[in-house]
C-alpha cells in the first residue's frame, strides 16, 4: 500500500526538475515533455512506474468528436478542434458479392450485427454497484467485511493466492471458486459462534482481474486484460470487434473448463436461445472466418445479410424474416427468390416462407399488389383535402359530412367525380350536382378510388377568363404553364364545333391570371366543365360560362352570377339551344324569348350548352356628359337623353350671358378629334414619304454642287415639319351655331348632341391676333371696318419670306377665309372681333421639288385647334 504514494511523488518529483532545466517553450508551440535526469534510462522509470501503479494504459487513438486541444501562447484560453468522422466503412466481399444483385434505387444492404460491438466499451464492464449473490469468487478479490455490534471495525481484506480469505480474530475462510452469497452466509454462522452480538456485512471491492487471448477475425487479436466480470462481447469488444470476415454464429471459447461454441445471433437478434457468454482466467477465444449466408431486402423490419447456422447450413425462410423483423405487412406478400443454378447463372422463383434457403441466396420481399381498396378522396374547394375509409363513407353526402368544411364561395352546380374505371383502368369525370346533394334530394354510391373535386367562384371565372377564351378561338397560347390551357387548345384545334357553347362570350382583356391549381392537378376538368357549360351574358352582373351537371333552373345560375343588373329588359330574355334528336344528321339552333318581369326564375329551365342572353333596357339617357362652359348662366356638366339638340342644353342652362359672344362659342367633339390627329399624323407620314422619294431621284439626277446642300437643308426642314405636326393636338372643334336666336329660326341648324361634346361661349372679344410672318406678331384693339391687311399693316407688315397670298383668316366661329393681302386677291370685307390673321411664310423650296402642293388647308387646321385651346383653357380656368 505504501509503493503506489512513492512513485507518484517520484513521478512529480522527476518532472518539476525537468520543467525547472527545459528552455521555455516558444510561442504557438506544443509544450515539451518532462525530460529526464541525467543517467536514468526510460526503461527503469517505466519499470518503476508499473511497480507502482501497473502498467501505464496505451494512449486511445482519437476518435470522431473528440475535441484535440490546439497549441496556444501562454495565457492565451485554450482552443479545441473537432476531429471529423471518419469516412464510411467500404463494403466487405460478402456485402459487394450481394450489392449488384439488389434492383436499381434499392438501398444497400449491410451484415448484422458486427455494429454491435463499435458500442461496447473496451475492457469490460466496471463493478459498479452491489455485485450479485451468484458472483463466483477468486483470488485477489477484494472483500470489505462491516462488523457492527459488540465488535465495530471495518476489515478489507484480499482472497489469496491459496483461495483463502485472512480475517482478524477468525479461521482462514475457503473462498476462492465459492459464490458471494456462500461465503456471507458462513461469515454470518462463524460470528453467531464467536463473536455471539456481532453482524457482518459483506461486499465486495475491487475485482480481480484476468487476462484472455482472443484470436481469429477480430481487429487486434491478443491479450485482452479484463476484470472478472467481464463476458465474452467485453472480450471481443476489447479487441475491436468481429471483423466483417468473421463468424458470429461458430465463435470457440476454450478453457480449462472445457471447450463450447457461441452463437452471438442468440444476444443480437433476440431469437433463439441465449449462449453462456462468461469467462475465466485462461479462457481462450477464436473467431473463425464467416460461414455462409443469405441476403433478406424489400419490406421487412430489418433488412440486412444473415449468417447461416454452422450445424446446419439451411435457413427456413421463416426464420430469416424473423431475424430480418418481420415483414412490414401482416399478408399480402410475396417472396422472389434469387439463387444460382449449377451453370452458376441466376435463376427466380417465387417461394412459401417454409422453403430453406442456402448459401448465397437473395430474397426480395415484396407486396403482391399495390392497390387500394377502400379508399375515397374529397379534394378542391375544401377547408382540408382528406381521405377516407368508404366503409365511413360509402355516398357523396356522408363524404361531405358537415357542410362547413366546404369553403365559402363554391360552385355547387358541377362538382367532378372522378372514377377510375375498373375494366380499363382510365379516370372519368362524372358531373354531379352537389346542390341537390346538400339538399338531400339526390346522392350517389361511391366506388373504391373515388374522388369527389369541388369548384369554387375563383375555377369559374378563370373558365370565362381572357387565357381561355384565346386558346378556344385559336389564337396563340399564352406563355404560362398550364396543362389545362394546353389540353383545350389540342382539343378546340381538333374539333372547333365542341366548344361553341361558350365562345361567344368575348376576350376581356385583363392582367395575367395564374392557372389554378385545380387545373394543373386535373387538366381533365377544364374540358370536361366547358363542354355541359350555360353562357350567361348581357345584362348579368358576372357574365361568364357556368358548368352544369344536368338542368337547373335559371334561378340557380343567378344564385351563382349574381342576378341580372337593373338595367335588364326581363320582358325579353332570350334562350339559344341546340336540339339534338336521336338519329338525326342535323341538330336544329331554336331560340326562345321569355318573359319573366315576374322574376319567377325558378319556373324557367336550363340545360348544358344552352345560352342565356339578357337584353339591354332602351334608356332614353345618353351614356356620358356634355360640358357648358363659358358665358351660360348655369354652366356645368349635363347628363343628355337621346336625341337632344344643342338649342334644348342651352335653354336647360338657362340660356346665354348679356356677354356672351355667341358666334365665337368653340364647340370640340371626341370623334371629330381623333379624326383630326389621324390626319395629322397622316400628313406627318406623307411629308416623310415625300421627302425620301424627292431625295433618291435628286441623288440620282442632280450633280454634285449647291443643289446637293440646298437638299439637304429642305430635307431637314421637312423633317422638322413633320416632327411639328406628329406633335400637334388637334382639338376636334366643329364650326357650330351657338345663337339661341338663330336657332329658333333655322332649327336645320340645331345640333344632335353626343356624349362628351363641350361647349365654350365666350365673352365678346375687342381684339385681333396676327401671327406667322409678321413683323410685331400679337393681339391689336379690334376696330369696326378693318380688313385683314389693314391689321397685318398694324402689325408692321409682312417679314421677306412671307407668302401673303396664302394668308388666312381664322374667324371667332372657326370657318377660315383668304385674308386677301395680295393685289390679285383683295377682300374689302372687314374682319369681326376676335378673328386670328394668319401669314405663312413661302413654302417655295417644297413647291419646287414637290413636296408639299398646298399647306393652307393644313395650317388652317393646326391654327383652328391652336385657337380654339386657347379659347378652351381660358374660359374653363
Amino acid at each position: 500500500m505504501t509503493v503506489r504514494p512513492a512513485a507518484a511523488v517520484l513521478a512529480m518529483l522527476l518532472a518539476a526538475e525537468a520543467a525547472a532545466q527545459a528552455p521555455p517553450p516558444a510561442p504557438l508551440s506544443p509544450p515539451p515533455l518532462p525530460g529526464l535526469p541525467q543517467g536514468v534510462p526510460l526503461e527503469v522509470l517505466q519499470r518503476m512506474l508499473d511497480a507502482a501503479g501497473g502498467p501505464t494504459p496505451a494512449p486511445r487513438p482519437p476518435s470522431a468528436g473528440d475535441r484535440v486541444p490546439l497549441p496556444v501562447r501562454p495565457g492565451d484560453a485554450p482552443v479545441e478542434s473537432p476531429i471529423a468522422a471518419p469516412p464510411t466503412e467500404p463494403d466487405s466481399p460478402v456485402e459487394a458479392f450481394y450489392a449488384p444483385r439488389l434492383p436499381p434505387g434499392a438501398p444497400r444492404l449491410r451484415q448484422f450485427g458486427y455494429d454491435t460491438f463499435a458500442a461496447l466499451p473496451a475492457g469490460g464492464p466496471g463493478a459498479v454497484g452491489a455485485l450479485p449473490d451468484a458472483y463466483v469468487l477468486g483470488p485477489d478479490d477484494e472483500i470489505f467485511v462491516t462488523l457492527r455490534g459488540r465488535v465495530a471495525r471495518t476489515i478489507a481484506a484480499r482472497i489469496d493466492r491459496d483461495g483463502r480469505l485472512m480475517l482478524p480474530d477468525l479461521a482462514p475462510i475457503p473462498a476462492a471458486g465459492r459464490r458471494l452469497g456462500e461465503l456471507r452466509g458462513e461469515l454470518a454462522a462463524r460470528l453467531a459462534r464467536e463473536l455471539p452480538g456481532t453482524e457482518a456485512f459483506v461486499a465486495v471491492g475491487a475485482v480481480r482481474q484476468m487476462q484472455v487471448f482472443v484470436a481469429g477475425e477480430v481487429l487486434r487479436p491478443g491479450f485482452q486484460a479484463l476484470t472478472s466480470l467481464a463476458s465474452v462481447l467485453d472480450a471481443l469488444a476489447a479487441a475491436g470487434g468481429v471483423k466483417r470476415t468473421g463468424s458470429l454464429r461458430a465463435i470457440r471459447v476454450e478453457g480449462p473448463a472445457g471447450a463450447r461454441r457461441v452463437d452471438l445471433y442468440g444476444v443480437l437478434s433476440g431469437h433463439g436461445d441465449a449462449p453462456d457468454l462468461s469467462l475465466a482466467a485462461g479462457d481462450r477465444i477464436v473467431v473463425p472466418p464467416l460461414g455462409g449466408t443469405v441476403a433478406i431486402a424489400g419490406e421487412v423490419g430489418r433488412p440486412a445479410i444473415y449468417e447461416l447456422p454452422p450445424a446446419v447450413p439451411v435457413l427456413p425462410l421463416r426464420e430469416a424474416l424473423a431475424l430480418a423483423g418481420e415483414t412490414l405487412r401482416p399478408q399480402g406478400m410475396r417472396f422472389l427468390l434469387q439463387q444460382f443454378d449449377a451453370a452458376g447463372r441466376s435463376s427466380f422463383a417465387e417461394i412459401a416462407p417454409d422453403r430453406a434457403l442456402r448459401r448465397g441466396d437473395l430474397v426480395m420481399v415484396l407486396p403482391s399488389l399495390a392497390a387500394l381498396v377502400g379508399q375515397v378522396r374529397l379534394s378542391g374547394h375544401v377547408r382540408l383535402a382528406q381521405t377516407r375509409s368508404r366503409g365511413a363513407a360509402p355516398t357523396l353526402r356522408r363524404l361531405i359530412g358537415d357542410p362547413r368544411q366546404i369553403l365559402p364561395d363554391p360552385y355547387l352546380r358541377f362538382a367532378a367525380l372522378v372514377r377510375v374505371d375498373p375494366a380499363t383502368r382510365l379516370r372519368r369525370i362524372h358531373p354531379v350536382d352537389l346542390g341537390r346533394v346538400l339538399a338531400g334530394r339526390a346522392d350517389v354510391t361511391l366506388a373504391d378510388e373515388d374522388e369527389l373535386v369541388l369548384l369554387g367562384r375563383a375555377e369559374i371565372a378563370w373558365l370565362s377568363g381572357p387565357a381561355v377564351q384565346r386558346v378556344l378561338r385559336g389564337e396563340p397560347q399564352p406563355a404560362e404553364d398550364c396543362p389545362a390551357l394546353a389540353q383545350l387548345a389540342v382539343l378546340a384545334a381538333g374539333s372547333p364545333e365542341r366548344f361553341a357553347n361558350v365562345t361567344g362570350l368575348g376576350v376581356i382583356e385583363a392582367g395575367p391570371v395564374a392557372c389554378p391549381r385545380l387545373f394543373v392537378e386535373h387538366p381533365d376538368l377544364a374540358a370536361a366543365a366547358l363542354e355541359s357549360a350555360v353562357l350567361m351574358t348581357g345584362e348579368v352582373r358576372r357574365p361568364g360560362v357556368y358548368p352544369l351537371a344536368e338542368e337547373a333552373t335559371l334561378a340557380d345560375l343567378l344564385a351563382v352570377a349574381g342576378g341580372p343588373t337593373e338595367n335588364a329588359d326581363l320582358r325579353n330574355v332570350e334562350v339559344t339551344r341546340v336540339v339534338r334528336v336521336e338519329g338525326a344528321s342535323a341538330a336544329p339552333v331554336e331560340r326562345f324569348l321569355l318573359d319573366i318581369d315576374s322574376r319567377n326564375f325558378a319556373a324557367v329551365r336550363v340545360a348544358p350548352r344552352d345560352s342565356v342572353r339578357f337584353a339591354r333596357l332602351f334608356i332614353d339617357r345618353d351614356t356620358g356628359p356634355v360640358r357648358l362652359a363659358g358665358e351660360f348662366v348655369r354652366p356645368g356638366v349635363y347628363d343628355i337623353r337621346r336625341g337632344e339638340r344643342l338649342s334644348e342644353l342651352i335653354q336647360r342652362a338657362g340660356g346665354l350671358t348679356r356677354e356672351a359672344y355667341p358666334y365665337g362659342a368653340v364647340f370640340t367633339r371626341e370623334s371629330v378629334r381623333l379624326r383630326q390627329q389621324e390626319g395629322f399624323e397622316r400628313t406627318a407620314r406623307e411629308l416623310e414619304t415625300s421627302l425620301l422619294q424627292v431625295a433618291a431621284g435628286r441623288a440620282v439626277s442632280a450633280p454634285a454642287g449647291r443643289n446637293a446642300v440646298d437638299l439637304g437643308d429642305a430635307i431637314r426642314a421637312g423633317r422638322e415639319l413633320a416632327a411639328s405636326l406628329r406633335e400637334a393636338r388637334a382639338a376636334g372643334r366643329m364650326v357650330v351655331e351657338a345663337n339661341p336666336a338663330v336657332l329658333a329660326a333655322r332649327p336645320e341648324l340645331d345640333l344632335l348632341l353626343e356624349p362628351g361634346d363641350v361647349l365654350v361661349v365666350p365673352k365678346r372679344p375687342n381684339d385681333v391676333s396676327v401671327v406667322g410672318a409678321v413683323l410685331n406678331p400679337g393681339a391689336l384693339q379690334f376696330r369696326s371696318g378693318r380688313r385683314a391687311s389693314d391689321y397685318v399693316e398694324a402689325a408692321g407688315g409682312p417679314q421677306r419670306f412671307a407668302d401673303i397670298a396664302r394668308a388666312f383668316v381664322v374667324l371667332p366661329n372657326g370657318q377660315t377665309q383668304p385674308a386677301g393681302l395680295s393685289s390679285w386677291s383683295f377682300s374689302p370685307e372687314p374682319i369681326p372681333p376676335g378673328s386670328l390673321v394668319v401669314v405663312p411664310q413661302d413654302p417655295s423650296p417644297f413647291e419646287t421639288w414637290g413636296f408639299i402642293r398646298d399647306l393652307t388647308q393644313l395650317l388652317s387646321q393646326i391654327s383652328i385647334s391652336a385657337a380654339a385651346l386657347a379659347v378652351i383653357a381660358r374660359e374653363t380656368r
